[in-house]
C-alpha cells in the first residue's frame, strides 16, 4: 500500500487536522481485520454495525463510547481446561475494534444474536443546527 504525504494539506486546510490524522492512522490497522464487521445505513439518520463475535458471550464483550469513538472489546475468560486441537479454524483471540463516529452520532443500543453483535446508531442533530425557514416581512 502506498503512503501519502498529507503535509501540503495541513498548510491550506484549517481545522481539518483531526480528519488528516484519521486518514494517516487508517492506513495501518494493526488488528488485521479481526473480527469482521459490516456498517449498514438503515435510513437517513440510522446506522447499524454488525460484528461477528462467534464464541463470545455477553459478559465477555464490552462496548464503550467516548469523545466520538466507539470501542468494542472482546476478552475471553481464563480457560479452566487446556484444549488440544487437531485443527483450529475458529479464532478465539481477544480483540479491540474502534470506530470513529461523526458528530451528533449516538449509540442507541446493542444486542447479541446468533454470533453477531448488532450496535444501533442514530444521528441526532440539535434543533439549533437544523435549517430553519426565515419569513420575509
Amino acid at each position: 500500500m502506498r503512503n501519502f504525504d498529507l503535509a501540503p494539506l495541513y498548510r491550506s486546510a484549517i481545522g481539518f487536522d483531526r480528519l488528516f490524522n484519521l486518514l494517516e492512522s487508517g492506513q495501518s490497522q494493526g488488528n488485521g481485520g479481526y473480527p469482521p464487521y459490516n456498517v449498514e445505513l438503515v435510513d437517513e439518520n440510522h446506522y447499524r454495525i454488525a460484528i461477528a463475535v462467534a464464541g463470545f458471550s455477553e459478559p465477555e464483550i464490552e462496548i464503550t463510547s467516548h469523545a466520538n469513538v466507539l470501542i468494542v472489546k472482546g476478552a475471553h475468560q481464563a480457560a479452566d481446561k487446556e484444549r488440544t486441537y487437531l485443527y483450529q479454524g475458529i479464532a478465539e483471540r481477544n480483540f479491540e475494534r474502534k470506530f470513529q463516529l461523526a458528530e451528533h452520532i449516538q449509540v442507541q443500543g446493542a444486542k447479541l444474536e446468533n454470533g453477531l453483535l448488532y450496535i444501533e446508531l442514530e444521528r441526532v442533530v440539535p434543533e439549533t443546527l437544523k435549517p430553519r425557514k426565515i419569513e420575509i416581512k
